[in-house]
């Protein structure tokens, strides 16, 4: 019995010892998991750590720019300071053409949220467009800027912004306005859109005038209104002031003057020009038809041409003088030289006069504007003598001012002459100038035989003139004294005036139409100054093809000058040097 006691009590033990060794062993095992638990945690923990240590590396070098670019297109964004054009002004300072602001209305389509039917309405009604060419706009999601509609008066431009609606912005720039409108349009032109020099002195002078637009980062929150400036990146230069030498009372005292010829003559269009006889400095130049360059709706191209600088034309008589003159300063004749002036012929050509004389005086030819002796006196020149004298007083060649589309004119090489063409050319056929080259010739005239550059800018007191000498001081007061009779007792009558003597030539000339000349198409002008004797201006006008009275120089160009040019010496300050008759 003892011992089956004592076998139990070894049994029990041994079950005993078995059950602490599986605990031991189960402890020891849940202890190794728990251990490689810990460790693969671990593991991970690092492997994240590493992982977001290379992120952050990758983010702050490779991706920096990238994420930088990115948060700037949604928070900044760099916006233009737009520069204010220059100003142009006449002579005395008053504006020809100023900069006004104005609002540009632009949205970024890329980033515009879906506008309601009802918005893009109000929107198009604001703008005052079609609402087709509105969606249009809004609709190009590949772009991050389109104008939606540009030069609208502040006002307007705050009635846009007041519809709140997102995504659509506006910015200032400016516009230009023209004061003087159609009077100085040909002279000072006009802008395009993107407030560009198109035309005239805006074109020509575009580099001072444009000034240098600016910029400035701004920053913007989510829904692209403006919370900050950021400051001013670059600052805007404005563009330089351009002073003309053009008076803008004379130029209107030559618009009225042209305009009611014109009118009155029914012709297709008419110049006139104004020079400074002692600087060159142009003081007026009108050209008819016109325009208004603050509205420039239904402008055809014939009205934007500058014709007085542009266009060529074959001048007719007022090419007389400066032929003769040259004859008078090589002694190759004198005033009183006697020529006969029955008709002849050189080469294939007849020349004849409107009124017939069987002899005058070198004077005469000029007071009688004789083609039959200014071609007899043509003749005795070497044809590369006469070019060279053509072409010495601005013929066959640009003047040199800048003007945007300025004529060379046509004067064929000496070698490619004929006789005829010779004796054609000193009274004004075969040779097409403009009237801005003629009245340039005639300084030769005023200026003691000495010939002056032109130019559309003031001048200032300590400006040097250069100029060339092209005939003697004699020769030039020769010239004066005869082209004052010219129009004292000559063909040049209509261009007297009450208070001053005044001096010039005629001239009248049919238009070549195709490869002939016109038997109904004239071109009337004339070329003169005043006080005769002492000028202080020259007047050139021209009238196209009028078609109702008379077509002469003498009946349609004359009356214009006369009508500038004793208005003009009375704004002048010039003394009268008319004896008056006594009453």
């Amino acid at each position: 019995m003892k011992s089956n006691q004592n076998i139990r009590q070894l049994y029990l033990k041994m079950k005993q010892d078995e059950n602490q060794l599986r605990f031991s062993s189960s402890v020891k095992e849940a202890f190794t998991k728990s251990k490689d638990r810990s460790t693969t945690i671990n593991r991970l923990a690092l492997f994240l750590t590493v992982c977001l240590a290379i992120r952050l590396i990758y983010i702050n070098t490779i991706s920096s720019k990238f994420l930088t670019d990115q948060m700037n297109t949604r928070v900044l964004r760099t916006v233009k300071l737009t520069a204010m054009r220059g100003t142009i002004t006449d002579r005395n300072n008053l504006p020809l053409a100023v900069s006004t602001p104005v609002e540009a209305i632009w949205a970024d389509p890329s980033d515009l949220p879906e506008l309601t039917t009802d918005q893009v309405q109000q929107l198009a009604k604001v703008l005052d467009m079609p609402l087709d060419e509105l969606n249009q706009k809004l609709n190009e999601k590949n772009k991050t800027f389109v104008y939606l509609k540009r030069a609208l008066s502040p006002q307007n431009a705050k009635l846009v912004m007041s519809l709140g609606i997102d995504g659509v912005y506006s910015m200032p720039e400016y516009k230009r306005f023209y004061p003087s409108g159609e009077v100085t349009a040909h002279v000072v032109g006009f802008n395009d859109i993107d407030d560009k020099g198109a035309e005239g002195i805006e074109y020509a002078d575009e580099k001072l005038l444009e000034g240098k637009d600016g910029s400035q980062q701004i920053i913007r929150d989510l829904r692209g209104h403006v919370v900050d400036n950021i400051g001013v990146a670059t600052p805007a230069v404005n563009g330089k002031q351009i002073t003309l030498s053009i008076d803008s009372r004379i130029q209107y005292i030559a618009y009225d003057a042209l305009k009611t010829q014109v009118e009155a003559s029914q012709a297709k269009g008419g110049s006139a020009v104004v020079l400074d006889a002692k600087t060159g400095e142009v003081l007026a130049m009108i050209n008819m038809p016109t325009y208004n360059p603050n509205n420039r709706q239904n402008v055809t191209p014939d009205m934007l041409k500058n014709r007085a600088a542009t266009n060529v034309y074959d001048p007719g008589s007022i090419m007389k003088p400066l032929v003769i003159a040259k004859a008078l300063d090589l002694k190759m004749v004198t005033p009183k030289t006697v020529f006969d002036t029955h008709p002849h012929s050189v080469g294939p050509k007849l020349i004849k006069d409107d009124h017939s004389f069987p002899q005058m005086t070198v004077a005469e030819i000029i007071q009688h504007s004789s083609d039959i002796g200014t071609s007899k006196i043509a003749m005795k020149f070497a044809p590369e003598d006469l070019w060279n004298f053509y072409h010495q007083v601005g013929f066959g060649q640009k003047l040199g001012t800048g003007f945007p589309g300025e004529t060379k004119g046509i004067l064929l090489p000496w070698k490619k002459w004929y006789p005829v063409d010779q004796a054609l050319m000193s009274f004004g056929y075969g040779i097409s100038v403009s009237l801005f080259q003629m009245i340039h010739a005639y300084t030769i005239f005023t200026n003691d035989g000495c010939l002056l550059p032109v130019t559309f800018n003031k001048l200032g007191g300590s400006d040097k003139l250069s100029c060339e000498q092209v005939v003697t001081p004699d020769t030039a007061a020769t010239m004066r004294s005869i082209l004052a009779t010219t129009t004292e007792e000559g063909t040049g009558k209509n261009a007297r005036v009450d208070d001053y003597t005044v001096a010039g030539k005629t001239g009248t000339a049919q238009v070549l139409d195709g490869a002939h000349y016109s038997n109904s198409k004239h071109i009337g002008s004339f070329v003169g100054f005043a006080p005769a004797l002492n000028p202080r201006i020259i007047v050139a006008v021209m009238i196209d093809q009028p078609t109702v009275g008379a077509y002469y120089g003498a009946q349609t160009a004359a009356p214009v000058f006369a009508k500038i040019v004793e208005p003009t010496l009375h704004l002048l300050g010039i003394k009268p040097d008319k004896q008056q008759p006594e009453k």
